[in-house]
């Protein structure tokens, strides 16, 4: 089953508790076990446009496409058999500690 994991910073957040695992160690566990297949860290949301088309007309503006009290500051496609491995696999992940973690299950497209 396939995930997008969302990993948010927190500005807001200040916590001394060390996360369970370094972020090069859950690197290598998740890429090596072939549970994460592709991710990144993202550019400040200062850099992002957000795209609609209305009446026809493509409108671009400046910034991310939602309020930003905490940013985006990175993704990964998880490959998990369930719910409940992705999230035990994103409850090691350092940002757990220090941000937040959003799991999203895919939706396949059938065309």
């Amino acid at each position: 089953m396939k995930f997008l994991m969302l990993v948010f910073s927190d500005p807001a957040r200040s916590s001394d508790e060390e996360p369970p695992v370094p972020i090069e160690q859950w690197v290598e566990e998740a890429y090596g076990s072939g549970k994460a297949t592709d991710g990144d860290r993202l550019r400040p949301s200062a850099e992002a446009r957000t795209i609609r088309r209305r009446d026809g007309e493509v409108r671009v503006t400046d910034g991310p496409a939602t309020p930003a009290h905490v940013e985006i500051a990175g993704f990964d496609i998880l490959e998990c058999a369930d719910m409940e491995e992705a999230i035990a696999l994103a409850g090691r992940h350092p940002m757990a500690t220090a941000g937040i973690i959003e799991l999203r299950p895919a939706w396949p497209l059938d065309l």
